[in-house]
């Protein structure tokens, strides 16, 4: 039976996705499924209205020195994506978590992180940019630094005072064996703590006052914060910390009336909920995060406001395992999301399908890109499809 399932599913992923209907679903492979470990990806739509892709590729995640970011391009006239090409690599350094973006200049970034001495705590968060990036191949960089982030002095007070209000529940303590919270804030004292480790996962979303927010988390204090610039890139800094019992990996949206929402990965406790907090100055300040009703099993989700004003969520749907992928609408800006239909939904231990990049096209269209990894190996795929097909089922 098993067999006859991915003989179907092999047969689909043959369309292209370009040549679907404007109401019909469409997946494939952007590569063949391969040996090697690919995750993380990102999607966007170029001025063209060329889609371009970038993921990492390696032996592994933080302990693979061999891990580097590779891309392609699907033309909008065509139906199959490009080979493969590097995107970026810094040698024998793992090369993790690529975010692509095109500010309002048209400019392409680039964001990710190089993992130091092999542990995630000691990422350096990089990016490159581009305004030459519409022929084959990668695009040709202009410019590329290390983001430079500089958490403030405040930034342990600000700890301190909402694992106050969060007031955790923290049974076991003795002097030897501090409380979560007080060994988190007693490293937020440490000013090259606090300064490296923060890595990206999700796209930036532009305010309408120009500024762009970055969403950042570390693994070494489990908690995020955004980065902003208000001068288009030339400059980061950071918000307060966004605490909570384990929130990380961030994305981001803008209600009608300026308020921010961010939804979070839960690496904490159970229950396994998606994680939410809130802004209500252009991201600056957040509240502590809280549970929500979505179930989420320690993975990543992402975003995005449609240009009909309903939100979009793509994320697993499981308190445990990632073999189950969904795509959810809300009419409330983010409170509900009453209207749900699976991506992938397959037996528990038979895949993984995570860590998704989802975006609207100019034609309205929905794309998104997630991690595929089943026993026929390992891959990157592109599902494409109107947000009506959603309810569609």
């Amino acid at each position: 039976m098993k067999s006859v399932v991915v003989a179907s599913v092999m047969a689909m992923l043959l369309a292209g996705a370009n040549a679907a209907g404007a109401d019909s679903y469409s997946e494939q492979f952007i590569f063949p499924p391969q040996e090697k470990h690919v995750h993380a990806s990102s999607i966007v739509e170029t001025p063209e209205g060329d889609l371009l892709a970038a993921w990492f590729h390696g032996s592994g995640e933080r302990t693979a020195d061999d891990v580097l970011v590779q891309g392609a391009r699907l033309r909008k006239s065509e139906s199959a994506w490009s080979d493969v090409f590097l995107m970026a690599d810094v040698p024998d350094f793992p090369d993790c978590n690529p975010v692509l973006f095109i500010d309002q200049e048209e400019r392409l970034w680039l964001f990710w992180v190089v993992v130091m001495a092999n542990r995630w705590e000691n990422s350096l968060p990089k990016y490159r940019w581009s305004t030459d990036y519409a022929d084959d191949g990668p695009p040709k960089w202009d410019w590329q630094d290390v983001i430079h982030l500089r958490p403030d002095d405040d930034f342990p007070e600000q700890m301190a005072a909402l694992f106050r209000e969060l007031n955790p529940s923290e049974p076991m303590w003795a002097e030897y064996a501090h409380p979560y919270s007080r060994m988190l804030i007693a490293a937020s004292h440490d000013k090259l703590k606090r300064q490296l480790g923060w890595m990206t996962r999700n796209q930036p979303l532009v305010l309408e006052s120009g500024r762009i927010l970055l969403p950042m988390y570390s693994d070494g204090f489990n908690i995020s914060l955004m980065a902003y610039s208000d001068d288009g890139g030339e400059r980061w800094h950071t918000s307060a910390p966004i605490v909570g019992l384990g929130p990380i990996q961030p994305t981001v949206a803008q209600r009608q009336d300026g308020t921010l929402v961010a939804f979070f990965r839960d690496s904490g406790l159970e229950p396994k909920r998606m994680q939410r907090a809130e802004s209500d100055d252009d991201g600056e300040t957040w509240s502590l995060t809280r549970d929500t009703d979505l179930p989420n099993p320690s993975a990543s989700m992402e975003v995005k406001v449609l240009d009909d004003g309903r939100w979009i969520l793509i994320y697993n749907d499981t308190e445990r395992g990632r073999h189950s992928l969904a795509v959810a609408l809300s009419e409330d800006e983010g409170d509900t999301w009453p209207v749900m239909r699976h991506l992938e939904h397959w037996e528990e231990g038979e895949g993984r399908f995570s860590y998704p990049s989802i975006i609207q096209a100019r034609d309205g269209r929905i794309h998104a890109t997630y991690s595929h990894s089943t026993e026929d190996g390992a891959a990157i795929k592109h599902v494409s499809f109107m947000p009506d097909w959603i309810a569609a089922e």
